[in-house]
């Protein structure tokens, strides 16, 4: 149980980076960004090819994250200069990736086995803690930088900041572009630390990474930059220990191939639980008031019978 709740706690730490780009997007600038299924994979066949070619490992998840990069500023780019609808941007651009990356790798399937990388010589859970708090306080300290509060910005109102001289096509690219990076890089060290990279290693990453941030909102909230971006990174952690425990419950008979209904599962409860919990509070509050409304008439009427008396 122990080695499972540790394996759970390292996909969670590989994952997060994947969770903060999808924060970005969905959160901050209020982007619904499909391309994550195919950045992914691109992330983790440029690596492994480059990998398997001689490069060093390090240089190869920079490459991947640059591959990302490229891959989020074209779905920018189609949304704004070409107009085309955000969401279907995400969607043109996830279909091209799977014949971009079928032509990275050559072939489905690249085996990492056997192959130095990144995780040879350190173990992944040290190493991905490391570069997960790493990252997550760049990102917090780039948007409290100018260019990323009017990336914020574009997210909350674009009209407001375009009428500060804002140019909001700018900062929507470099949102999407930075998101899909952190995508990417993410592919690349899961496939470095599975062994292998796999065309369809990305399908259904963006209902994972929205599990995480709704997950994570939903434990620490997000009353800041900096708690938001932490609860992306816990809330991809929390998900991988639930999957962990309801695949290793017996009583639930429950299969590895139960994976994605696990996940659609874990999304609609945490979807749903804070709109319940909403929504009690409020008949509670409405109870209270309607309780001490019917007190206060009750004296009232007292007070004016003990009146009449008198």
């Amino acid at each position: 149980m122990l080695s499972s709740m540790t394996g759970a706690l390292e996909l969670g730490l590989l994952y997060a980076l994947m969770a903060l780009g999808v924060y970005i997007t969905y959160r901050i600038l209020d982007f619904p960004d499909l391309t994550v299924d195919g950045s992914f994979t691109t992330g983790a066949g440029v690596a492994a090819i480059l990998i398997t070619n001689g490069t060093s490992p390090w240089l190869a998840s920079l490459a991947a994250f640059g591959a990302g990069l490229a891959a989020g500023a074209i779905t920018g780019l189609l949304h704004t200069k070409g107009k085309i609808n955000g969401l279907l941007s995400g969607i043109l651009m996830m279909i091209a990736l799977y014949s971009i990356n079928l032509r990275i790798m050559g072939k489905p399937n690249v085996s990492l086995i056997n192959v130095d990388n990144v995780f040879t010589s350190i173990d992944p859970l040290p190493l991905m803690t490391i570069v997960v708090v790493l990252i997550t306080l760049l990102l917090v300290l780039f948007f409290h930088t100018d260019l990323g509060l009017a990336v914020r910005a574009t997210g909350d109102n674009s009209r407001m900041i375009r009428s500060f001289g804002a140019n909001t096509d700018h900062t929507t690219i470099l949102g999407v572009s930075l998101s899909n990076g952190l995508v990417a890089l993410s592919g690349a060290m899961v496939a470095q630390q599975s062994g292998f990279a796999d065309i369809s290693m990305g399908i259904g990453m963006i209902v994972i990474g929205l599990a995480s941030v709704i997950i994570g909102e939903a434990i620490l909230g997000s009353r800041n930059i900096l708690i938001a971006a932490v609860a992306a990174v816990v809330g991809s952690i929390v998900y991988r220990l639930v999957v962990a425990f309801a695949l290793r419950a017996e009583w639930l008979h429950l299969k590895t191939s139960d994976l994605k209904l696990i996940t659609a599962l874990i999304v609609i409860v945490a979807l749903v639980l804070p709109t319940a919990r909403r929504s009690w509070k409020v008949r509670g509050t409405a109870r209270r008031r309607t309780a001490e409304l019917g007190a206060s008439a009750a004296q009232s009427a007292n007070s004016i019978q003990t009146g009449g008396k008198s």
